[in-house]
């Protein structure tokens, strides 16, 4: 059996116990939504003309919830790149979604969404882009 200096072991018994630190873990920050530009955006549906609506943003995080806009909602974050973001949130009472956003431009965003509000499926697929000051 071998012995090992004081010295050794309070060498080794540090470096177990640097390794054995508790790192914090963070919270998602959604950061690719907070480099888009604020203002006047218009959502269209995919390959249609009309505008479904015109929302003023201040907080991109509203475009998270665009069939529960008023909802007090949970959210789960599933995916959070410098891209893109995917978020599924429950509405008690309300209904429930999955949005998907990525970003071409930081005025111009993809947006796939699906879920149940009013107690009624949606899915819709829209481009989303900053069209000027509110």
């Amino acid at each position: 059996m071998a012995i090992f200096s004081p010295f050794l072991r309070w060498s080794l018994a540090a470096c177990a116990l640097a390794g054995a630190t508790a790192v914090p873990a963070q919270a998602p920050s959604l950061a690719m939504l907070d480099r888009l530009e604020k203002g006047s955006w218009q959502l269209r549906e995919r390959g249609k003309d009309a505008v479904l609506q015109t929302i003023c943003v201040g907080d991109a995080r509203r475009m998270i919830q665009i069939h529960h806009p008023r909802a007090t909602c949970s959210r789960y974050i599933i995916e959070d790149t410098p891209g893109s973001v995917t978020v599924h949130y429950t509405c008690p009472g309300a209904g429930h979604g999955r949005t998907s956003i990525r970003s071409e431009t930081n005025r111009l965003v993809q947006i796939e969404t699906q879920g149940i509000a009013d107690g009624k499926p949606f899915s819709q697929a829209i481009e989303a882009r900053r069209a000027g000051a509110c």
